[in-house]
């Protein structure tokens, strides 16, 4: 198949690229600098150069590709031209005003989302979008067929801005992940807690650590993807787990002990001072499980789990 890759050359994408070209498929990915279509390139894929904000270049990607994966989000505004292309990031800014910036983030990526869909509509041609697992059914094990609540109450909304496209004739299907997908060159979640650990001197936990992280390497989800777009069924969630629950005290272990720094625990009011803007993450407690999907796609993780992947020193050079 001629796949069409949004955030091709991302944390997630550039593995996605990998294993799709493995396989045996041609891959083109959605270029915005010489740089990502230089990386593309030594990848040995094909760039189209574009923008996630320019639907233009998306219908043509869409339109020429035989399936479309869409991993791309924008994090920050810094490349759409806001604010003088002034670099936001969300997470530093107060909650009112990082609210409405999230708004703006979300009506992008359903523009995004609605225009990829537009340009495959009644081709039978798969359509893969990104969504997250963490905010579906915090508290309680997440399964595939559990709804998502309306996107206003999740920081990312693409789940139902895609799945409504299966109503005007779109192969669409969503692949949940979870909050840590990791890996070499993970720049996520684990990174941030190892950053804030050494900003503050302590790895923390909120109230004993109890809550729950399910987790999945990088190339495990790239394997997940690939076989989603060779056999998905239209209208699917899937759910991109190796691993259901992990103790988030755990984590906090381990990067205590690789730092050197004692682990504390935090009450939920400390929590926000010691953790910022994150404390929403280090907090949720969102298992999931991936059962239904590995049975119909015949997907079964193989690389190691978050605590071992993690306790590497690669994750903590500086």
């Amino acid at each position: 198949m001629r796949v069409f890759v949004t955030g091709a050359t991302g944390f997630i994408g550039s593995a996605v690229v990998k294993e799709l070209i493995s396989a045996g498929h041609k891959v083109f990915g959605l270029a915005r600098s010489e740089a990502t279509a230089a990386a593309l390139k030594a990848a040995g894929a094909e760039p189209h150069r574009g923008t996630i904000d320019d639907l233009e270049s998306l219908r043509q990607g869409a339109a020429k590709a035989d399936g479309v994966i869409h991993l791309a989000y924008v994090h920050d505004l810094a490349h759409v031209g806001l604010s003088g292309r002034l670099r936001i990031f969300l997470g530093g800014l107060p909650t009112k005003i990082a609210g409405r910036f999230g708004a703006v983030i979300n009506d992008m990526e359903n523009r995004a989302i609605e225009a990829l869909g537009g340009a495959l509509a009644g081709t039978d041609k798969p359509l893969i979008v990104t969504a997250g697992i963490a905010f579906v059914a915090p508290g309680k094990v997440a399964i595939e067929d559990t709804k998502a609540p309306l996107a206003s109450a999740m920081p990312r909304g693409s789940e139902q801005a895609a799945l409504a496209l299966g109503a005007r004739g779109v192969r669409v299907s969503v692949v949940r992940l979870p909050l840590s997908v990791h890996g070499a060159g993970d720049h996520g979640f684990v990174p941030t807690l190892i950053g804030i650990a050494r900003k503050k001197g302590a790895s923390a936990m909120i109230n004993g650590g109890r809550n729950r992280w399910s987790a999945v390497h990088r190339q495990d989800a790239a394997r997940l993807f690939r076989l989603v777009l060779e056999k998905g069924t239209k209208g699917a969630v899937y759910h991109g787990v190796a691993e259901e629950g992990v103790p988030f005290n755990d984590i906090a272990a381990v990067i205590g002990r690789r730092l050197g720094l004692a682990v504390v625990d935090k009450s939920a009011k400390e929590a926000s001072k010691h953790f910022s803007w994150f404390s929403m993450f280090a907090g949720v407690d969102a298992p999931a499980t991936s059962a239904r999907t590995r049975t119909e796609l015949g997907w079964e993780p193989t690389q190691p789990g978050l605590l071992s992947d993690i306790d590497q020193p690669g994750y903590f050079k500086v």
